[in-house]
């Protein structure tokens, strides 16, 4: 898009302007922050008035509203035609329009800019989405970043990177990053965001894993195009494989084990169907299981047809196509004919543990959470790790921890001597919850490092008049859940 001299001095540009998410945040306030959240500009526009280069960048990129020529000339110096000739920028006499979005966008540790398409239906407009779309930073690129676990290693893979949002954040913690698409727009545009970011990313063209054929790496973080749809008519490439049905996410799963490394993590978005008669957690077992990783497998949602079909034409901006009858009817038909009943959305989360015996957990998961929640899932695979080949012995003669963030929850009559139900919470993370009896609570109360499992027991079998043996056989298994799940530590 730009030539290496013209990025620089946009870069430079940018910085001069703070143009940060903080920076635009503060300059707007937080009821125009939400308002476009809610793809309504008006709020943010009015209070971008003073000519400030900040001001002018958000109203150009951010709200996609025209400058004047002067004030971009300001804030762009000497790149405005330079970024015009590139397809970036619109000028005419007197006026600036963004044709492409520079997106402030950061964590806690980094301020980035992201280079992608401009955001469809801004305030109300009804413009039908390219498709070559590239996709900006989404609610699904959030929630994949926040999975992902970020501890340091040597190479990590961005499938179908996109505008590159996940290859920055790779990059941060991987000596080595390659990102891959088929939209060779997306593919301009990760390369141009990478270099604006001053990062190194190996951007290459190709389907799934073609373009890493035979290679490995220690982390595959990817966000597939999961839309689960006939693959018939027009295809918008971020969000549509061109595979019917959920064929790209099964591809996906199975094939990511091989270009992965010992101990090597692939965590994946995606969407699934749930046929009639099959369990959804036999149909995504069914991929994995053979592959021989360890996987945690999460269903957050799941979605009915009809609200399905409606949110991804809503997307396409199909709603007032003359045809959004018909494609509703084909979608819903398709469906019918396949024995699909409903979608199901989550996180998979797959890791090369190389056991013997790996363990492959998949459950609903619509409660609250704590993001970030890779942290959680990294803890998750170093429990497994701790537990294998963990015998009964071993585990009554350790020293746990309960968890820090674990609290007790107990309902009962007031007064009452025992309470009818005990609870435990975690309150980070998953924030699971397990309701526990007497031993169980007990156990957890008294793991300080201390005792051991089996001296606690025994204490607790001696408190409560039961058998000490007869105790510790009926509750290492729950012990072993204790520390399956975190609320126990070693």
């Amino acid at each position: 898009m730009l030539s290496h001299d013209v990025t620089a001095r946009l870069r430079d540009a940018l910085r001069a302007a703070d143009f940060t998410v903080g920076a635009i945040e503060q300059l707007i306030g937080e009821e125009a922050q939400r308002a476009l959240l809610r793809n309504q500009s008006t709020p943010a526009r009015r209070r971008t008035t003073d000519g400030s280069g900040l001001s002018t960048l958000t109203r150009l990129f951010s709200l996609q509203a025209p400058v004047s020529r002067e004030e971009a000339d300001r804030a762009l110096p000497g790149l405005v035609d330079a970024m015009s000739v590139a397809g970036m920028l619109e000028s005419s006499i007197g006026e600036v329009n963004a044709r492409v979005d520079i997106r402030p966008y950061g964590d806690e540790d980094h301020d980035w800019w992201i280079v992608c398409d401009l955001t469809p239906g801004l305030d109300g407009s009804h413009r039908k989405v390219d498709p070559e779309h590239v996709l900006g930073i989404s609610e699904a690129s959030s929630s994949l970043a926040q999975l992902t676990i970020r501890r340091d290693i040597g190479s990590a893979l961005d499938l179908g990177t996109g505008c590159g949002v996940q290859a920055l954040h790779l990059a941060s913690h991987a000596g080595t990053v390659v990102g891959t698409d088929v939209n060779p727009r997306a593919l301009a545009m990760a390369r141009l965001t990478a270099e604006l970011n001053e990062v190194r990313i190996d951007i290459r063209d190709g389907s799934l894993f073609d373009p890493v054929r035979g290679e490995t790496f220690d982390l595959i973080a990817t966000n597939p195009p999961f839309v689960v749809s006939p693959a018939t008519g027009e295809r918008l490439i971020y969000r549509d494989s061109g595979l019917p049905g959920d064929e790209v996410v099964r591809r996906v799963v199975t094939q990511a084990p091989d270009h992965l490394n010992s101990g090597g993590w692939c965590q994946i978005l995606a969407n699934w169907v749930h046929l009639k008669g099959e369990p959804w957690q036999e149909r995504v077992a069914g991929w994995i299981e053979p592959s021989g990783v360890d996987a945690w497998v999460l269903q957050r949602e799941v979605a009915d047809l009809p609200t399905y079909v409606e949110m991804w034409l809503a997307d396409a901006g199909l709603q007032d196509a003359p045809d959004y009858l018909q494609r509703y009817d084909a979608w819903l038909s398709w469906f019918d004919d396949q024995r699909i009943e409903g979608i199901g959305f989550g996180w998979l989360c797959l890791n090369k543990a190389g056991r013997d015996k790996p363990s492959v957990r998949l459950e609903e998961w619509p409660y609250e959470i704590e993001q970030p929640l890779g942290p959680h899932i990294a803890a998750w695979g170093d429990r497994m790790d701790a537990l294998e080949g963990l015998g009964d012995d071993e585990i009554l003669r350790s020293r746990l921890h309960h968890a820090v963030d674990v609290v007790q929850e107990t309902v009962g009559p007031v007064g009452a001597e025992d309470p009818e139900h005990i609870v435990v919470r975690l309150q980070r993370g998953f924030r699971r919850a397990r309701p526990v009896d007497t031993v169980e609570a007990g156990l957890l109360g008294a793991s300080d490092g201390e005792l051991t499992v089996g001296q606690i027991l025994d204490a607790l079998a001696s408190l409560l008049g039961g058998d000490a043996a007869e105790t510790r056989a009926a509750y290492l298994p729950r012990v072993r859940e204790l520390l399956q799940d975190g609320f126990l530590k070693p």
